[in-house]
């Protein structure tokens, strides 16, 4: 068995409502989501949802390899990249191709990759992530309650501009999630995606813990900034989470080996190989981990076969257009399927006839830092400085 070859589609999320972070906005709620489909000369094709950049040069590690080698191509992979680096997208083509492996060798197996990677439980638990920066209070509201009606009784919360907004948001979410538990208290986290300087994010977080019970705080600076996470973790009483920012193994061991970090987190488009080996590092520390992701179906599977694994993230209740997952939520939790492989079914048609809608490069959105991030005096409003830019 061999593989032969690769193609990419570029897929669309669709929202239905603006969507970001404090570095910007999707005003429209679109994205693309790049995915990568591996096949063998059997038959047998693989799915990975994850970058294209530099898939030529990535694919020639794995052409003409059994595709049941995994961890092993997943290596040679990084060797391939290793003069320039395997670092930020490149890091997204190996992991889509990687991911794109596990499914065919659990396909071939005529297993479920969660069955496969030793889970015994298909159960994933989950909390509720909205990006959901730019609601209004009551989007705001009737959003969260959507996610309880799913049993979901923990959300994390888009913020870092304005600490008094944050504040009033946390605390409408944390009576939907009350109320919805009849009482019992949520979990809440705020993330503020790299925004804050260290003495911002201690102060900030202390002011919100005032009157908040926080779960954990998510990248309260910068992603590399061992000491920084540190300092925050000593000055407040919720957990230090980050990580999914983190490319390879390299990157995560500072911050570990400082104490720097409660939550460790990964992102679902770096590939299960690598979570597997976080996940290892972590549970070595005694540490938690927790996948992050619009999609994350890959690190679902393995979530279910590592001890530490925590909570997993929940963004959108629907997948991309033309993309069909083998799972559902209930009772708080992703629910996985018992299909062969990831379970992942593309409809081809019905993303090649959305793909005018995916957005332009040059569009603006969470991708792109503001030139103030972290040099704030004043609260800003969401989307105000990439607005501008684009103005």
């Amino acid at each position: 068995m061999r593989i032969t070859g690769y193609r990419t589609l570029t897929a669309v999320h669709d929202w239905g409502r603006p969507i970001g972070d404090a570095n910007g906005v999707h005003a429209d709620g679109v994205l693309g989501v790049p995915i990568i489909i591996v096949e063998t000369d059997v038959g047998v094709t693989g799915v990975g949802l994850g970058s294209h950049v530099e898939a030529e040069t990535v694919f020639a590690a794995i052409e003409g390899e059994d595709p049941r080698c995994v961890t092993a191509l997943y290596d040679r992979m990084l060797r391939r990249t290793f003069k320039a680096g395997h670092a930020g997208a490149v890091f997204g083509t190996i992991g889509a191709l990687d991911t794109a492996l596990w499914d065919i060798k659990a396909q071939l197996a005529g297993e479920p990759l969660w069955r496969l990677l030793g889970g015994r439980d298909r159960r994933v638990p989950a909390y509720a992530s909205g990006l959901d920066i730019a609601l209004d209070d009551g989007e705001l509201v009737a959003l969260y309650q959507a996610y309880a009606e799913r049993g979901l009784r923990a959300a994390k919360l888009k913020g870092g501009l304005d600490i008094e907004r944050d504040r009033h948001r946390l605390t409408l979410v944390r009576d939907v999630l009350t109320e919805a538990g009849q009482g019992k208290r949520p979990g809440l986290m705020l993330d503020v995606n790299e925004t804050w300087t260290r003495k911002q994010a201690v102060r900030h977080v202390h002011e919100l813990e005032q009157t908040l019970d926080l779960t954990w705080i998510e990248e309260p600076v910068r992603r590399w900034d061992a000491h920084g996470h540190l300092a925050v973790g000593q000055g407040i009483r919720a957990s230090v989470a980050t990580g999914e920012n983190l490319t390879g193994l390299e990157q995560h061991r500072p911050l570990i080996a400082a104490g720097a970090v409660d939550i460790v987190q990964t992102a679902a488009v770096w590939g299960i190989t690598h979570f597997l080996r976080v996940a290892a590092l972590a549970h070595a520390h005694d540490l938690p981990v927790s996948p992050i992701g619009t999609s994350p179906v890959g690190l679902l599977h393995a979530a279910t076969s590592v001890p530490n694994h925590l909570v997993s993230e929940l963004q959108d209740l629907t997948p991309p257009l033309g993309v069909t997952l083998d799972l559902h939520i209930a009772d708080g939790s992703y629910i996985l399927g018992d299909g062969p492989g990831l379970g992942i079914h593309l409809d081809e048609e019905a993303i090649a006839t959305a793909s005018p809608l995916v957005p332009s490069p040059s569009s603006g959105g969470s991708h792109i830092r503001p030139e103030r991030a972290g040099h704030r005096l004043h609260a800003a409003e969401p989307n105000a400085e990439s607005a501008a830019i684009n103005a």
